[in-house]
C-alpha cells in the first residue's frame, strides 16, 4: 500500500532473556521522535478506525498478534478505496509504518496481544479522525 512499509525486525535469543530490536534513528521510517507507547489488545476485540492527520506510525507486536488492517481513502494515492492487511506478532517480527492519512484497525489474536507504537509527534487528539468500525466495511475473520 502507498505510505506504509514494513521492516522485518531482529530478534537476538539470549539464555536470560531474548531482544527485541524496533527502531533506530537510521532505520527507513524513521520519520522523528514524539512519544513512545504500549497499548494492549483483547482476544477478539477490534480497535478503530482510526486515522491521524500529522502522525507517522511505527507498530511492532513483541506478544501475542495483532491483525492490522489500513484502509487508503486519499483520492490522489495508487492504491485509493484499497486495504491492507497483515498480522504481526513474535513470530512475523516487522515494523509497520503508517503515514498519516491512512485508516487503521486492528484485531487481537491471542489472549494477551501488546503492541508498542513509536509515533514521530505526541500524541494530539485533535490530529486523529476516528469511524465506528461500521462506517468502513471490512469483513474481520472470525476466526481468533
Amino acid at each position: 500500500m502507498d505510505g506504509v512499509i514494513l521492516t522485518p525486525l531482529k530478534q537476538i535469543p539470549h539464555q536470560k532473556g531474548d531482544i527485541f530490536h524496533a527502531m533506530k534513528k537510521s532505520d527507513i521510517g524513521f520519520d522523528g521522535f514524539g512519544e513512545a507507547y504500549f497499548s494492549t489488545i483483547n482476544k477478539g476485540e477490534i480497535k478503530g478506525w482510526k486515522k491521524h492527520t500529522k502522525m507517522t506510525l511505527n507498530l511492532i507486536v513483541p506478544v501475542g498478534e495483532i491483525e492490522f488492517v489500513l484502509f487508503d481513502n486519499r483520492e490522489n494515492s495508487q492504491t485509493y478505496n484499497r486495504f491492507f492487511s497483515i498480522k504481526l506478532s513474535q513470530n512475523n517480527y516487522q515494523r509497520l509504518t503508517i503515514s498519516k492519512d491512512i485508516f487503521v484497525a486492528f484485531k487481537g489474536i491471542e489472549n494477551f496481544n501488546l503492541l508498542l507504537n513509536i509515533a514521530n509527534i505526541e500524541h494530539n487528539p485533535n490530529e486523529a479522525i476516528n469511524l465506528d468500525l461500521s462506517e468502513i466495511k471490512y469483513e474481520w475473520s472470525i476466526k481468533c
